[in-house]
C-alpha cells in the first residue's frame, strides 16, 4: 500500500501581529519569520514523520528548492514535484496575533500549474488501494479525483481552502473526509450560525453515505463518524502558541494511525495529541512533532 499526497508547497511569510488587520487599518508587525508551509506539504511532513511511507506530488518554482530538503529530512519522497523554472512558489502571508490564532492569504504560483501530463505520470506508479490525500490548494483536482477514482485508490479530502472550484469536484467520490465546521457548512451550502458539531457530522454522513467523516471543532474537540463508528475525542491541554499547522498535524496522524492499522478511537486519539503539540510551537511544518514526541508527550485530554 503506497500514499500519495498530490498537494501544495509554499514558503510562509509569518507576521506576528496584536491584531488581525481591519479593512483600511495599517499596524506595524512585531517580527516577521519565514517557513516552510502549505496544506500539502504540511501533511506530507507530518506522515512522514508519524514514520509512513509517503510520496509527494506538486510543484515549485526554482526559490523552492529548499523546500525539497525539509520534505526529504521528514523521509517524504519527493520524485513527483516538478520544479518550474519560469514560476515562483506558492506562498502565503500569515497573520499569527498574541493568542496563537492566524488568518492566512494566499498565493498560488507553482501550486496552480499543475498540467494533465504531470497527472498522468504521477498516478501510473500507484494501483487500486493505494491512499490518495488531496486538499484544495492545487489545480486540476477534478482530473485527479476522476482519474484516482477510475484507478481505484482510496480518495482522503480536506477541502481546504473553501472556493468555487470546490462545487466541481466529484465529491462522492471520496473515501475519507478531513474537514473543520466552516468547510463543512460550506460543502453543505448551510448559514455559518447553524448546526452543532454532531447535527453537521451527521448531515454530511447522509449526503456522502460512502465517505467516512472527521469533523475538527477548534477548541470543542473532533468527531468521526461512519456507517459503524461515532466517535467524539476532545483536545488535549497545552498552551497554544500558533496554531498553523494544527489541521494538516491531525490529518498527517490520523492517517499514520490508520495505515497502521489501529481502531479508529486510537486514530482519533493519535491525531489529536499530535495537534495539540504542533499548536505549542511556532510555524507550520517546524511544530509538527514525530511519533516518538507524540508517543512521549504527557498531555491531558481536556
Amino acid at each position: 500500500m503506497k500514499i500519495l499526497n498530490f498537494g501544495s508547497i509554499n514558503i510562509d511569510y509569518v507576521y506576528s501581529v496584536d491584531h488581525f488587520v481591519q479593512k483600511g487599518e495599517t499596524i506595524s508587525s512585531l517580527g516577521l519569520e519565514v517557513f516552510s508551509g502549505g496544506k500539502g506539504m504540511n501533511q506530507s511532513i507530518a506522515m512522514g514523520r508519524a514514520g509512513l511511507e509517503v510520496f509527494h506530488a506538486g510543484a515549485i518554482g526554482r526559490d523552492g528548492e529548499d523546500m525539497l530538503r525539509v520534505l526529504g529530512q521528514a523521509q517524504v519522497d519527493t520524485s513527483w514535484v516538478r520544479v518550474d523554472e519560469g514560476l515562483r512558489t506558492g506562498n502565503a502571508v500569515i497573520q499569527r496575533d498574541r493568542s496563537g490564532d492566524n488568518c492566512i492569504l494566499l498565493y498560488g504560483g507553482a501550486n496552480q500549474s499543475i498540467t494533465l501530463e504531470q497527472i498522468d505520470d504521477t498516478l501510473k506508479s500507484f494501483e487500486a488501494g493505494d491512499y490518495l490525500v488531496l486538499q484544495n490548494e492545487i489545480n486540476g483536482m477534478k482530473e485527479i479525483m476522476e482519474r484516482a477514482e477510475q484507478k481505484g485508490m482510496r480518495i482522503v479530502l480536506n477541502p481546504s481552502p473553501i472556493n468555487e472550484g470546490l462545487r466541481e469536484l466529484p465529491l462522492e467520490a471520496v473515501d475519507i473526509f478531513i474537514l473543520n465546521e466552516i468547510e463543512a457548512k460550506a460543502i453543505l451550502d448551510m448559514p455559518s450560525d447553524e448546526k452543532d458539531g454532531e447535527a453537521l457530522i451527521r448531515e454530511l454522513a447522509e449526503r456522502f453515505p460512502k465517505a467516512a467523516i472527521i469533523l475538527t471543532l477548534g477548541k470543542d474537540g473532533s468527531r468521526y463518524l461512519d456507517k459503524s463508528e461515532n466517535i467524539y475525542q476532545p483536545i488535549f491541554e497545552t498552551e497554544v502558541k500558533d496554531t498553523t499547522a494544527a489541521g494538516d498535524t491531525f490529518t498527517g496522524y490520523f492517517m499514520a494511525g490508520l495505515v497502521r492499522g489501529l481502531a479508529k478511537t486510537e486514530c482519533m486519539k493519535l491525531a489529536a495529541k499530535a495537534a495539540a503539540i504542533a499548536v505549542s510551537r511556532l510555524g507550520a511544518a517546524p511544530s509538527i512533532p514525530t511519533w516518538a514526541e507524540v508517543e512521549a508527550g504527557l498531555l491531558k485530554e481536556k
